[in-house]
C-alpha cells in the first residue's frame, strides 16, 4: 500500500480553471513516468527476494533497504533542496536510480545475482529516492501559482497513484514472471527517459538564499519550524505511525500471498493486481476528494483515513479470500488519497517557499523514518509469531492514531492556514 504523505492534491477551485502551464505539464510527465518505475521495483524487488530465500526476515529486509535513506538521509536531503536548483537534483536522483538498475540487470545477466545484490540497490534506489521525491514536492509551488496548488497536485495525485500503484505492480509481476533482468530493465529504461522530459522544464529553481548558512543551521531551521506547529507535528506523527504498521505488513505481505504452499496461493502476476486494487481505490478517492471534504469537512475526511487503513492492514488475518482482500484494498486506496488530499495541500500552503525542503524532509523524517522499523517489526514478529499476528497488530496501531483526532480539528486547520509562518 502507498504511505500516507506521497503526495499533495487537493479539492479543485470554482468556475472555469486558469492553466496549469506547459512546464506544469512536463513536470507531470517525468513524475508520471518516475512512479510507473517506482511500482515496478518495489513488486520486482521482493518477488526476486522470494526466489532467493523463504526467509521472512530477509525478504522483509529488501523493504528496510529501500526505506532506511528516509531515516538516515531525509534531513540533508532537505537542506539540500533548498540550496540548489531542485530540477538538476530531480536529473540526478532519476540518473541514480537508472544507473543502479542498470548494473543489477548486468549482475544478473553475468549470473552474480544474489540477494545481497538486491539489498545494495535497494539501499542506493532508496537514497536516491529521498531526493527526488522531496525536490518533486518542493518545486510545484515554483511551477505553479499557490492559488492553483490543490488542482495541480490533484493532476499529479491521479497520475503518480495510476502509476504507482494501478499499472506499476501489475506489469512488474509480469516483467518477474517474464525474466528478472527484464523486470529491472524495464525501470531503468523509464528512469531515464523521465530524465529526458524533466530536461525540457526550462528555467531556474533554485531558491533565493540571502545569508549563507551550515547544513546544521538550515536543518534547525526546518526542524523548528515543524516542531512549532502543533497540527504539523501531530500530523507527522500519526503519518508516522500509520506507515509504520503498513510497512509491517507489506513487507511481508508476498509470503502470505504468493506460492502455491502460501495462504492465498495467489501467482506473481495475481499478486501485483491485487496490489493494483489499491491504486484504483487510491484513484477514485483523488477524483471524489474535493467532494467528501466540501461534505465532511477535512478533519473527518482525514479520521476516513484513518478507519481505511486499519481495514486494508487487518483484512489478511481475517481471511485468505483475495475477494474480501481486494475490496479491503480498494477501500484503503480510497481513503488514503482523501488523507493526502488535506494534509500535504496543508503543508506546501503554511510553509514558506524558501524552507519548503526542509519542512518536506522533517515531517518525512517522521512520516516515512517509521517505514524501515515497521518493515524490521513485520519481519521479526512474522518470524517468531506468525505472519496474522503482523496484520492484526498493525490494524489495531492504526486505530491508535485516532488520538491524535482530539488536536486535528476543522478550527485547527482553519486557524493554521490564517496564520501561516509562525
Amino acid at each position: 500500500m502507498g504511505a500516507w504523505e506521497q503526495t499533495g492534491p487537493g479539492g479543485a477551485g470554482r468556475g472555469r480553471p486558469a492553466p496549469l502551464g506547459r512546464a506544469f505539464w512536463k513536470l507531470w510527465s517525468a513524475s508520471t513516468l518516475s512512479n510507473l518505475a517506482d511500482g515496478v521495483v518495489k513488486v520486482s524487488l521482493p518477488l526476486v527476494a522470494v526466489t532467493l530465500t523463504d526467509s521472512p526476515a530477509l525478504v522483509a529486509g529488501i523493504v528496510v533497504a529501500v526505506t532506511l535513506p528516509w531515516l538516515l538521509f531525509a534531513l540533508p536531503a532537505g537542506a539540500l533542496t533548498d540550496r540548489v536548483d531542485r530540477r538538476a537534483a530531480m536529473l540526478l536522483a532519476n540518473v541514480a536510480r537508472a544507473s543502479a538498475l542498470a548494473v543489477l540487470v548486468a549482475t544478473v545477466l553475468l549470473g552474480y545475482g544474489s540477494i545481497w545484490a538486491l539489498y545494495a540497490v535497494a539501499l542506493f534506489v532508496g537514497m536516491a529516492e529521498t531526493v527526488y521525491d522531496t525536490c518533486a514536492q518542493s518545486i510545484l509551488p515554483q511551477v505553479v501559482p499557490r492559488e492553483r496548488l490543490s488542482r495541480a497536485n490533484g493532476r499529479l495525485q491521479a497520475a503518480e497513484l495510476a502509476a504507482n500503484e494501478f499499472v506499476g505492480p501489475p506489469l512488474g509481476g509480469v516483467l518477474v514472471a517474464t525474466g528478472i533482468a527484464v523486470a529491472f530493465a524495464a525501470p531503468a529504461g523509464l528512469w531515464a527517459v523521465a530524465v529526458g522530459v524533466l530536461l525540457l522544464v526550462q528555467g531556474q529553481f533554485r531558491v533565493v538564499r540571502e545569508h549563507r548558512t551550515t547544513i546544521r543551521a538550515d536543518v534547525a531551521e526546518g526542524l523548528r519550524f515543524l516542531w512549532r506547529h502543533r497540527l504539523l507535528r501531530t500530523l507527522a506523527a500519526m503519518t508516522g505511525l500509520f506507515n509504520l504498521a503498513t510497512n509491517a505488513t507489506f513487507a511481508v505481505f508476498v509470503l502470505y500471498a504468493v506460492g502455491r504452499d502460501s495462504a492465498m496461493g495467489l501467482s506473481e502476476a495475481g499478486y501485483g493486481l491485487l496490489f493494483g486494487t489499491i491504486a484504483a481505490g487510491s484513484l477514485l478517492g483523488a477524483l471524489v476528494a474535493d467532494r467528501v471534504e466540501r461534505r465532511l469537512g477535512r478533519a473527518r475526511t482525514l479520521a476516513l483515513g484513518v478507519f481505511g487503513g486499519a481495514l486494508t492492514v487487518a483484512a489478511p488475518a481475517l481471511t485468505t479470500d483475495p475477494l474480501p482482500i481486494a475490496a479491503a484494498f480498494l477501500t484503503g486506496g480510497a481513503t488514503l488519497a482523501l488523507w493526502n488530499v488535506v494534509a500535504v495541500s496543508l503543508r506546501q500552503r503554511i510553509t514558506p517557499d524558501r524552507i519548503l525542503g526542509r519542512v518536506n524532509s522533517g515531517y518525512r523524517l517522521v512520516a516515512w523514518g517509521s517505514r524501515p522499523l515497521g518493515a524490521a517489526a513485520g519481519g521479526l514478529i512474522g518470524e517468531t509469531l506468525g505472519l496474522r499476528a503482523v496484520f492484526g497488530g498493525a490494524g489495531a496501531l492504526i486505530l491508535l492514531t485516532l488520538i491524535g483526532m482530539t488536536t486535528v480539528t476543522d478550527a485547527a486547520i482553519a486557524a493554521a492556514e490564517q496564520d501561516p509562518h509562525d
